[in-house]
């Protein structure tokens, strides 16, 4: 499909694509629990003639098929927002939209990439005539948490589909610049969480109590110790530590505290050492404090986004003239997504799409309340998206 008739259709439906974010934004659902929002996306399919196939609880996907023979294309977005109380200021300025949920903002994006899918998909239905083979249009519940994906990969391994696509909203790359490159483009993920178990006692004699709490900060400091001289600094396995919970009562010592985090690594190698020196640390000094050590660090795991170098190179050839030397090169994000799945399934490309404008205050961090986006940056992802089909399924 030609690059101007692309441009040419997102210019004309600017403001229906301005006005789907805000109202996708406005009605941020955590993961799991997006049922207005899967309500709203549905009826937006519907509109455009689209068979629905239901995913559980709040994913589902739709299906184009041209009617002429082809290849299969998967084209995803996430639907989920974040537990995070919004700021009605991003970086320099009052946001257009606020969460109307004070507890549950879009801190992360996926309102851009619900309205990128769904504006692709209209263009791409609307020119069905220019297409061979079948689409299926993938909206994924809980990303964040990861309850949707494998509901998800599950209902898709009917579908035979030969590739997927998708792409998420940067904060760390300008509005107009765009990240393909091949092989690993996002970090894997392992969440990390352990427990030092004591006696609890009452706080006016904590010698007859076994306090966990001294015991787990001395392991946090032994930690970054750690990480400083056993871990090799040429394959960083980050260490974020989120929560810690232990006790109730300012007066009753608690028995037990638990900490949550995250490790994110591409190497595989290198974290499985890392999650040694977790278990090798945390035993030792707990046992020093005459406490019990119990690590759960791995439960839960995806491994790094890997793109497809024929996908990339596909991409890079066909929206060279559109973006030029916005194609940044050797970049990488330690964030992590469900979206390494998909490469399970078939080959995969995953974009990272820039929106941060420094006039318009967009480049907060991810996961943050003063989170927002460049609304130009839309148009770049809805080219991409469609670049990338019609390239692809020529």
């Amino acid at each position: 499909m030609e690059d101007f008739l692309i441009k040419d259709q997102i210019e004309k439906d600017k403001k229906k694509i301005i006005d789907t974010r805000r109202k996708l934004h406005r009605m941020a659902e955590v993961s799991g629990k997006e049922f207005n929002t899967s309500k709203f996306l549905k009826e937006e399919v519907k509109k455009l003639g689209l068979a629905i196939v239901e995913v559980p609880t709040t994913g589902f996907y739709a299906v184009l098929d041209s009617g002429r023979p082809g290849k299969t294309l998967g084209l995803r977005t996430d639907i989920d927002a974040l537990p995070i109380c919004e700021s009605s200021f991003n970086l320099t300025r009052e946001k257009y939209s606020v969460s109307d949920n004070k507890e549950v903002s879009h801190a992360c994006g996926h309102d851009g990439h619900m309205t990128i899918l769904l504006e692709s998909m209209k263009i791409l239905v609307e020119n069905k005539d220019k297409i061979k083979g079948r689409i299926i249009f993938i909206f994924e519940e809980g990303e964040e948490t990861g309850c949707g994906i494998i509901p998800m990969i599950r209902a898709l391994e009917k579908e035979n589909i030969d590739a997927f696509y998708g792409n998420h909203l940067a904060s760390f790359l300008k509005t107009g610049e765009i990240a393909i490159d091949e092989g690993p483009i996002m970090a894997g993920f392992i969440r990390t969480r352990f427990t030092v178990k004591g006696v609890g006692g009452h706080s006016s004699r904590p010698d007859l109590a076994v306090s966990p709490i001294f015991a787990q900060a001395a392991i946090i400091q032994s930690l970054a110790s750690s990480w400083v001289n056993r871990l090799d600094p040429t394959k960083t396995v980050t260490l974020g530590l989120s929560t810690i919970h232990g006790g109730s009562a300012h007066n009753v010592i608690a028995d037990k505290v638990t900490i949550d985090g995250t490790l994110r690594f591409f190497d595989r190698e290198e974290v499985d050492k890392a999650i040694e020196q977790i278990d090798i640390v945390g035993k030792n000094i707990a046992k020093a404090h005459g406490c019990d050590f119990i690590n759960e660090t791995g439960d839960e795991q995806y491994d790094p986004v890997i793109n497809d170098p024929d996908l990339s190179r596909l991409m890079k050839e066909n929206i060279k003239d559109y973006f030029g030397d916005k194609i940044k090169k050797d970049v990488r994000w330690f964030a992590s997504e469900s979206f390494e799945l998909y490469g399970k399934l078939a080959p995969s490309l995953f974009a990272l799409v820039g929106m941060a404008n420094d006039k318009k205050g967009s480049g907060a961090e991810h996961h943050t309340p003063e989170f927002d986006l460049d609304e130009d940056s839309l148009d770049y992802g809805i080219f991409a998206m469609v670049k990338f089909a019609t390239s692809f399924l020529a």
